[in-house]
């Protein structure tokens, strides 16, 4: 009987491991798939109440196919063109017309070459499908493939070729942004553990979730009960293996402890599981639920990220409360090879944090006022973080030859021609309306739409098509349709119609860039609090306290305001970015709380232990002491994670890794390790009030007992 008994131990530990990597292979590939239900149209994602939104809704009354415009542009390069240049060019047109319709590419017929007043360009406008997906970058690679004409410098521009050149930012996203974050992670768990097998078992177990996680993603919008874009899928790629991991490090950290007080595995790995789920199914749920918050945003890009993120931290989760202490099991202390923990064997901490503990308990107030003041210093540079948008052509960083194309057709047109600002309107006072729009700033020509398509804006009879008792109008922009400026256009474009007529709306794609920006700022200012308060009723609820978890929520917004200050000085004097996203905001201020939140977790939840048989005073230091070593590689970890989105060439996604890398090293290294610690220090026994602690004996606890935080070294 002791026999089959042991077998058993042996056995369920090998099933689980099995079931892991045996769902790993059919998963893959379904993960792998993930791309082929995402939805990456801007449009798609602006509430149905945005005036944008009613506008495309009402154009479609025109009979007007929705289109994506692709310009065409030769620039001379010594002086005006000849006959025999414009001749050339519609033989290029013709060419990239017929390329685009092999490839199901065109949605009507492309305008003949126009050339510029000053006569030094000559531009075409190419109308594309606007749902191509990913097969958009393919034939803007092929119309650029065309030969040029001798000459001119030539540019396939236009909003098509932007979005197209974005889009190519995310090609290949997973496999070069995987690969740095395994990479780095890979690095930190070699230096810390100093075991070669080690950290591979903390990596597979962080590469098996992402697996498992981004299948069930893509179940889940594949019947169209999520959304999914690049952006998401390469956010929560990141965020399953940061959390993953540190999730394992804690485990690893409580299991080599037991090995030295456990002659076998697997009872060593029970004592370690006891002790470690709960804190991880804490910190866990409280991302999770942090994460949620956004499925409150009024933008579909942002709702996107919150379930997605939610499934990868569950299976993240799962993973390491399952998978690894599996494994960890089956190859027992060999996993640690060549410092194997033997029973028996005495474990200190390292000194350093016990210095430093004692250090916070010798001197609290110096702690307190030092870390919070350098905090405030930070965040005083909050209101400098410029959340304005950036425009899509600068969104790649390098440049792109479509922003190098808006450059040069500005050079030569009005900026806007080929992107105008759609104008829908009641038949009766349209000639007022568009009067009155005509005189705005930044509105280059105006011109109702007639139904001939193909040319630009003002051709045609001067009649309008009435639909319903409602014209369009085409308002041409100076300014190129993705800038700061047009938005500001269509801005004053749509106060003055109205004016005229209340029931006049504006749209295009300048107004759907403006309403994405002010629903971005409305979901900043709904969810910010929201997740706030979230946050603050877990952690009274996991504390059994009010005055811990206020503290914990009112250091980490102070931390994060920190983070942001410091993030507006670095993108705008050392990366010269041309300004920010309330997305990245939004999405680094949730990941920031929740995730600053994990460590005072792990940090308090030890402390309320301690502070049971010593106070919290000495509680909160004892807790620092041996909390130090594991939160700090944790941290350390996350950061990478997410310091690798700065490998990508999108300017959004390397602000979002600064932000969060950075912010999770503020929290590790200065509000978990002087703020907190020095600040229940000072308040005392008081900091679980209203709870009662039941004081038990106040001797030293016996130096070989730890907790979840054991020290990683």
């Amino acid at each position: 009987m002791p026999r089959r008994s042991s077998a058993l131990r042996w056995i369920l530990p090998a099933v689980v491991a099995l079931l892991w990597l045996g769902l790993a292979g059919p998963l893959g590939s379904f993960s792998g798939k993930l791309a082929e239900v995402s939805e990456n149209d801007s449009a798609a994602f602006l509430p149905d109440s945005a005036e944008s939104t009613r506008v495309t809704e009402l154009q479609q009354q025109f009979r007007t196919e929705r289109t994506l415009p692709v310009v065409l542009l030769w620039e001379s390069e010594d002086g005006a063109l000849d006959r025999a240049a414009l001749a050339e060019a519609q033989q290029r047109v013709d060419q990239a017309a017929a390329v685009a319709e092999e490839a199901g590419a065109l949605a009507g017929q492309p305008s003949p070459p126009i050339p510029s007043e000053d006569g030094e360009a000559v531009q075409a406008v190419l109308p594309f499908d606007p749902d191509l997906g990913e097969t958009l970058p393919e034939v803007i690679g092929e119309v650029r493939a065309i030969p040029g004409i001798d000459g001119t410098t030539a540019y396939v521009t236009g909003p098509g070729a932007i979005f197209s050149d974005f889009a190519e930012g995310f090609a290949g996203i997973d496999g070069l942004l995987l690969l740095a974050a395994f990479g780095v992670v890979l690095l930190i768990l070699l230096v810390v553990y100093r075991s070669p097998l080690l950290p591979l078992l903390v990596i597979g177990t962080a590469g098996l979730a992402l697996v498992v996680s981004l299948a069930v993603a893509y179940v889940l919008a594949d019947q169209g009960w999520i959304t999914v874009n690049g952006q998401s899928q390469g956010i929560a790629s990141i965020l399953v293996v940061g959390a993953a991991t540190d999730y394992g490090l804690l485990l690893v950290a409580r299991y080599r402890e037991e090995l030295r007080r456990e002659r076998s595995p697997v009872a060593a790995m029970r004592v370690a599981l006891r002790q470690s789920w709960e804190p991880i199914l804490a910190s866990g749920g409280t991302v999770i639920l942090g994460v949620l918050c956004l499925l409150f945003s009024d933008l579909g890009s942002n709702r996107a990220l919150g379930p997605i993120s939610a499934v990868c931290i569950a299976f993240a989760m799962l993973a390491a409360l399952t998978f690894l202490p599996a494994v960890l099991v089956l190859f027992g202390r060999a996993a640690f090879w060549p410092f194997r923990p033997e029973y028996g064997e005495e474990h200190a901490h390292g000194r350093g944090w016990e210095r430093v503990s004692s250090s916070v308990g010798r001197s609290p107030g110096r702690y307190l006022v030092g870390s919070g003041a350098l905090l405030v210093v930070m965040a005083l540079f909050l209101p400098t973080f410029d959340a304005d948008g950036i425009p899509l052509s600068e969104a790649v960083r390098g440049g792109s030859e479509s922003g190098a194309g808006q450059e040069a057709l500005a050079r030569h047109y009005e900026a806007g021609s080929a992107s105008p600002a759609v104008i829908i309107t009641p038949a009766d006072g349209w000639q007022d309306v568009a009067d009155a729009a005509a005189q705005v700033d930044g509105v280059a020509g105006v011109s109702p739409f007639t139904g001939e398509q193909g040319g630009p804006p003002g051709t045609g009879s001067a009649e309008p098509v009435e639909v319903d008792g409602l014209v369009r109008i085409d308002a041409t922009l100076a300014d190129a349709p993705d800038s700061e400026a047009a938005q500001d256009t269509v801005a004053e474009l749509r106060t003055v119609v109205s004016d005229v007529d209340p029931d006049a709306l504006v749209g295009g794609s300048t107004a759907q860039d403006l309403d994405t920006q002010e629903t971005a700022a409305r979901d900043l200012a709904v969810i910010v609090p929201l997740v706030l308060l979230v946050i603050t009723v877990v952690l009274a609820l996991l504390l059994r306290a009010i005055v811990a978890p206020l503290l914990l929520v009112v250091t980490v917004a102070l931390s994060t305001a920190a983070t942001v200050g410091v993030s507006a000085l670095v993108f705008d004097h050392l990366f010269r970015f041309p300004g920010s996203d309330p997305q990245v905001l939004l999405i680094g201020f949730v990941f920031l709380v929740a995730l600053g939140i994990d460590y005072n977790i792990f940090l308090m939840t030890r402390a309320r232990e301690e502070s049971v048989r010593h106070g919290a005073r000495d509680g909160v230091l004892r807790s620092l002491a041996v909390t130090g070593g594991v939160i700090t590689s944790a941290g350390l970890v996350l950061a990478a994670t997410f310091g690798a989105l700065t490998v990508l060439p999108l300017v959004i996604l390397v602000q979002l890794g600064f932000l969060v890398g950075f912010g999770v090293l503020l929290d590790t290294f200065v509000v978990r390790t002087l703020l907190v610690p020095s600040a229940v220090h000072l308040i005392g026994d008081r900091v679980w009030w209203p709870g009662v602690l039941a004081q038990g004996p106040t001797e030293p606890a016996a130096p070989d007992r730890e907790l979840t935080g054991a020290s990683a070294r």
